[in-house]
């Protein structure tokens, strides 16, 4: 069953996202400001579910494997835009 969390948040991380908003208090105490999961929502949702998990899991410790999940967090988020940078480069020469 954790797999298949984890697959389903890394497959759909803004309905998981809206899901623990609107369905758990996951979420509550995470952010310092409202804005925050806001705008974690709309542009880095895989990043967002990484740092509110890092302060259930980890107590908000930034160690080393949070750090590290924080960063592949980051590149998942990132990859639909390299991606398109990427075939557009391979398509003009």
């Amino acid at each position: 069953m954790p797999c298949f969390a984890v697959v389903l948040a890394l497959a759909f991380p803004r309905l998981v996202l809206a899901g623990l908003w609107l369905f758990s208090s996951w979420l509550v105490g995470v952010f310092t400001a409202p804005v925050w999961p806001v705008l974690g929502f709309l542009f880095l949702p895989t990043t967002t579910l990484w740092y509110a998990g890092v302060h259930h899991w980890y107590g908000g410790q930034w160690t080393m494997w949070p750090v590290v999940g924080l960063v592949l967090a980051l590149m998942f988020d990132g990859a639909p835009g390299m991606l398109g940078r990427l075939l557009k480069r391979r398509a003009n020469g």
